[in-house]
């Protein structure tokens, strides 16, 4: 068969292939319907046409793509399997631009996708699953270089893991690397399909299999998926936020055992399927301990956060206000709690949209927080429903203060980050009013599109769930979840680095005496002095234990290792931008995003290497073909 450049060319080429008792037999094949769906030919319009008015006949019928599908059936049939097969590379090549227009227009109807903004962050290359010590040699690493396009023959393929404390920007950047592939500036001539997953979204499939997998993908029902597979070294599988797999709702929470998707993912993980693939799988870091027994010669890179520079530009991008954003980075600034903190890009939108929101209310910003869990206090405390909310009484304070605390617990307990309506009306809640809370995903199941629901992002439920031991009907005792948490950490004490969940961290911070204070007089209520005492000895007992904090790892490697790395990350004018529109909008829809697309240009030495990522706060999906797409991490 001739190189043809589409399927028209091709479907002719190969009727021309045919001798004329071959060209005969195809066309006999084309009247048998079990052989053939749908509209078939009948024998009297087959008799007397040639193979252009064959060729022209089917694509009318099935159009070009599935008539050359037909054609490749039928060769089949006939044992012409040389010519079935250039004609299954056809499908694929096809399929391939497809798909990349369905990334890219996915994208383009986010409100908040990663294509409307960049920022660049710093990558590290790690020696190993561990935490790496501030005194380690630490290289800096490009997005290109994870996946080298010079594989050695006896090299296993690829397998990247993104580790990163929450909001560190691993799911934006995960996301920016599918649309950049997309749109051919990244990996070009590497792969033919760049699958993005996330975790906390694919445990929705009903069957768990990889068809049904690579089905949701690519957002089509018909999506080619044995012809996608048939070069396993052309795909690379995003895996985005394996600490987040969760167990389906329902009935198969009670399972103790995995779900199916789960089980396929993690079989994918330890390339019992598609052993040909590339992967990159983010995690944050408390996950490692499951992941490392799964992976085979992993590549580990550590996400910092924010360069310097990135962080003064996303400062001076975020407020479109030219006052407004003065007083914003005057404060950061004057605030070294705030300004080390804003290196965590997440944690730089949380205390952007604080502070935005205190002043379009024309509150003076008095708070001074001496930690992160003071930060998401002040966040949450700013759009909270006011006391005095008489107006509406289902939106009380303390109802949906409650209400966001015993969802965040729900969830935590069983390992869900995914809601629906109905579990929003049980703890009390409205969805489209608590947009500084929650951000919604549209979830297409055949024809029917179900709402979900999740917190801005996992700090959030974990900031929540830490709140609801305080916050309680029953506030006799501080919660068996936490002294679970102490007793495994002290099981454990030779397990030096051991990290604390950030549930842990947030509780430990309330646990000072100062932040009693503070937490009382923001949220207007007393703990109780049996509370008071369960974290006091909640705090006695973890300080015996050697543990890392959340972000400290980050900040610990930032500062010691930003002014010697001279190796530079060439992103090609990486910049912020945030969009805003005219019309007045809750503060929590502005977005940190990424860009990945790389400079071929020689590296330059620089004091402050730049990698890419970015942190996306909450991004609304839309529906398309079993797939709602979004932002996580």
């Amino acid at each position: 068969m001739a190189l043809a450049s589409n399927p028209r060319e091709a479907l002719l080429s190969a009727l021309s292939d045919l001798d004329e008792n071959g060209f005969k037999i195809f066309k006999f094949h084309l009247r048998d319907k079990t052989l053939l769906e749908g509209q078939r030919l009948a024998r009297g319009e087959l008799e007397g046409l040639s193979r252009v008015d064959l060729a022209s006949r089917l694509i009318l019928m099935y159009g070009a793509q599935e008539a050359v599908k037909v054609a490749r059936k039928v060769l089949t049939v006939m044992n012409f399997l040389e010519l079935a097969d250039q004609l299954s590379h056809i499908c694929l090549n096809d399929y391939r631009e497809i798909y990349r227009e369905h990334v890219r227009s996915l994208e383009e109807r986010q409100e908040e996708g990663v294509h409307r903004g960049y920022n660049q962050l710093l990558l590290v290359a790690k020696p190993g699953s561990a935490s790496p010590e501030p005194e380690q040699e630490l290289d800096s690493v490009t997005v290109e270089a994870l996946f080298d396009s010079e594989e050695k023959p006896d090299q296993d393929p690829p397998t990247v893991v993104l580790q990163g404390s929450a909001g560190t920007g691993k799911t934006t950047l995960a996301r920016k690397m599918v649309l950049d592939w997309a749109t051919g500036t990244l990996y070009p001539g590497r792969f033919d399909y760049v699958f993005y997953v996330s975790c906390r979204e694919a445990v929705l499939l009903p069957e768990g299999t990889l068809d049904q997998l690579l089905i949701w993908c690519c957002g089509d029902n018909r999506a080619p998926v044995t012809e996608i597979r048939r070069q396993p070294g052309r795909l690379l599988f995003i895996l985005d936020g394996y600490d987040e797999l969760q167990r389906p709702f329902a009935v198969r929470l009670r399972r103790p055992g995995p779900s199916r998707t789960e089980d396929m993912l993690r079989r994918l993980i330890r390339r019992k399927l598609l052993p040909a693939c590339s992967l990159l799988i983010t995690t944050r870091p408390l996950a490692l301990q499951n992941l490392q027994p799964l992976l085979r010669q992993p590549c580990h890179v550590h996400v910092l956060g924010f360069s310097n520079e990135e962080r003064e530009n996303y400062l001076n991008s975020y407020f479109t206000d030219e006052e407004q954003a003065k007083k914003a980075i005057d404060f950061v600034r004057g605030n070294e709690v705030l300004y080390k903190a804003c290196q965590v890009p997440g944690i730089c939108w949380v205390v952007c949209s604080w502070l935005k929101g205190q002043m379009e209310r024309g509150r003076e910003v008095s708070e001074t927080p001496s930690n992160g869990t003071d930060i998401f206090m002040a966040y949450v405390s700013t759009f909270l429903p006011p006391s005095d909310n008489e107006g509406c009484s289902e939106l009380t304070r303390d109802r949906v203060l409650s209400g966001l605390c015993s969802l965040a617990a729900e969830g935590i307990h069983h390992q869900r980050f995914l809601f629906e309506e109905a579990d929003l009306k049980k703890h009390s809640l409205d969805g489209p009013s608590l947009a500084a809370f929650l951000s919604s995903h549209d979830y297409q199941e055949g024809l029917d599109i179900k709402k979900f629901y999740s917190f801005r992002h996992i700090s959030f439920q974990e900031f929540f769930h830490a709140m609801s031991y305080l916050v309680k009907k029953d506030r006799c005792q501080l919660g068996a979840g936490s002294l679970r948490e102490v007793n495994r950490l002290l099981e454990d004490k030779e397990q030096v680095g051991d990290e604390l969940t950030l549930s842990m961290q947030f509780l430990l911070d309330i646990s000072k005496k100062e932040s009693f204070l503070n937490f009382e007089l923001t949220f207007q209520f007393k703990i109780p002095p049996s509370i008071k005492q369960d974290l006091k000895t909640l705090k006695e007992q973890m300080n015996s234990i050697k543990h890392n904090r959340t972000w400290d790892l980050e900040f610990s490697l930032y500062e010691s290792k930003v002014k010697d790395m001279v190796k530079g990350v060439q992103m090609n004018k990486a910049v912020i931008k945030m969009e805003h529109s005219n019309e007045k909008k809750s503060p929590n829809r502005s977005s940190v995003c990424v860009k990945t697309s790389l400079s071929e240009a020689k590296k330059e030495e620089k004091k402050s290497p730049m990698v890419d990522e970015g942190d996306t706060a909450g991004t609304q999906k839309k529906a398309s073909n079993g797939k709602g797409r979004g932002k996580r991490n």
